[in-house]
């Protein structure tokens, strides 16, 4: 099975720190990957080596914990221990920090781009989840402050072709939030885990969201019609259709779901990268997957991050305590 996940390249991102995340830009063209050491950096194919094109070091005074890109590919946010979030604004090969989003009480722990553009959303260990409003002169406003969550928010993502935003947090429990007349509510709570939700992705189509999580399990969820209604519209009815125990022996930090092939990729702090692939022919309604990929050793330490690449459908990045980014080629097995 190991065979089916290739070692392309590693290399070495953040040394002597932390590497937390990477991101893809929109076209694939540039990585980016953030650490302990309080910088973000920005990577650029160079033949068939990964390389570094710029340090982005001025913008935060503590270790940088997630990155997101804008779905044009022209803005970077970048989410940090030192309380701020910072917007980037590429300008040919140079990046410049154009604005710095400040209100959160501590750790800035994730920040994700709605599919529109013109909404961000960041996440901390004061509880809250934020929204936040970008206009044509580029200002943005926070128009919500949601306090859903009871504890530490770790991950937030929107959904990836409506303004859907979800959060996972140290209580446990995902959250799922729309906008309703002029303000930001939480829709829908989906509890299962028993113990903290680290990260959440949502699937091409946005029916189906994978949450992993401090019990060593994934679980997926998927939406069935409507629920009851609140207000004027009907809210989302998620269900836990599939959860994946036996195969981490550690806490599972990051699960992202591949937009062109399907499959899922796990970080685990077992220091293992995994892959799942749904099995043919199961039922929507109570799919079951198998491990089709497993690379015991990836890294040397905790493995933080996976990410797919967006437009090469077997390209896998990922990232870890070791400092280290690692490139992967996954096939599928027969």
């Amino acid at each position: 099975m190991k065979d089916t996940l290739t070692l392309l390249s590693r290399v070495s991102a953040h040394p002597d720190s932390r590497c937390w995340f990477l991101a893809w830009n929109p076209s694939g063209t540039l990585l980016a990957s953030c650490g302990g050491d309080r910088t973000i950096r920005i990577w650029g194919k160079d033949g068939d080596n990964w390389v570094c094109k710029s340090v982005l070091g001025e913008g935060h005074q503590r270790t940088v914990r997630k990155v997101s890109w804008s779905p044009c590919g022209n803005y970077l946010a970048s989410a940090s221990f030192d309380a701020t979030t910072c917007i980037w604004m590429k300008k040919k090969e140079e990046f410049e920090c154009i604005t710095t989003l400040e209100g959160h009480e501590n750790e800035v722990k994730s920040v994700a781009w709605a599919p529109s553009g013109s909404l961000l959303a960041t996440c901390s260990r004061d509880k809250s989840v934020w929204v936040w409003e970008v206009d044509e002169e580029e200002e943005y406003e926070c128009v919500s402050v949601l306090n859903s969550h009871t504890q530490d928010v770790k991950h937030v993502v929107w959904h990836p072709n409506q303004e859907l935003l979800a959060s996972a947090s140290y209580d446990d429990s995902v959250k799922l939030y729309r906008e309703e007349e002029d303000d930001w509510v939480c829709c829908a709570t989906l509890e299962g885990h028993t113990s903290t939700v680290w990260s959440l992705a949502f699937d091409q189509t946005g029916e189906q969201l994978a949450t992993c999580s401090d019990d060593k399990t994934v679980r997926i969820w998927r939406q069935l019609g409507t629920g009851e209604q609140v207000g004027s519209k009907s809210d989302p009815n998620w269900k836990c259709v599939c959860t994946l125990t036996g195969y981490h022996t550690r806490t599972v930090y990051d699960v992202n779901w591949n937009h062109l092939t399907g499959a899922i990729a796990t970080a685990c702090g077992d220091d293992a990268v995994r892959i799942f692939e749904e099995d043919p022919g199961s039922d929507p309604l109570q799919p079951t997957f198998s491990l089709t990929a497993h690379m015991p050793r990836a890294h040397t330490q905790d493995v933080n991050c996976v990410t797919w690449h967006p437009k090469e459908p077997n390209l896998l990045a990922s990232c870890s305590d070791d400092g280290e980014m690692a490139f992967w080629r996954y096939q599928k097995p027969e």
